[in-house]
């Protein structure tokens, strides 16, 4: 054999989205948005992407109040979860928190693409009205509704510049 077919087979990057969304509750029911996404309407968490430089703690509370004007302190781990995006089979990670209201911010404007927030029971969130963005937003309510929440600090902040130590959040 020549060494040529030897050759480890060819990699390919691995660069998952990393995401963050909260679950927040109120009188039985759920804060949602509703976007537009590729050019259809659907229901999700205020949640979204993070961003350089940020935890994903912070990043969650800045997303909700971007997404739903609803400033919130996170209270729990809810999940972290995989899945890859079936259109353009791009991996994303998703931590999702759970999160009292503190205040909403009237008159606040919203995220690009994001029409409106809103309060749903989680039957009203499954019904035909809504179509859901992804597996996480229904699976987020379930798994936040078992009552099985990690506690905040069991996703410690490392301070790579500082030679590796823990950030107290």
């Amino acid at each position: 054999m020549h060494p040529s077919e030897f050759a480890a087979p060819e990699r390919r990057e691995f660069r998952p989205d990393v995401t963050v969304a909260t679950v927040v509750e109120r009188d039985g029911r759920f804060l949602f948005v509703e976007e537009r996404v590729r050019g259809a309407l659907v229901l999700n968490q205020p949640a979204g992407h993070l961003e350089r430089g940020e935890t994903v703690l912070e990043a969650a509370v800045r997303e909700t109040l971007e997404e739903s004007a609803w400033e919130v302190e996170l209270t729990g781990l809810v999940a972290v979860y995989h899945w890859v995006e079936p259109e353009q089979r791009r991996p994303l990670i998703r931590f999702t928190f759970a999160a009292r209201l503190l205040r909403e911010r009237v008159g606040a404007s919203l995220d690009t693409g994001i029409v409106r927030a809103l309060w749903l029971s989680e039957d009203e969130a499954r019904s035909d009205a809504f179509v859901p963005r992804s597996p996480f937003v229904l699976r987020s309510v379930e798994d936040y509704r078992a009552r099985k929440l990690l506690p905040l600090d069991a996703l410690p902040a490392l301070d790579l510049g500082a030679g590796a130590t823990i950030v107290s959040q």
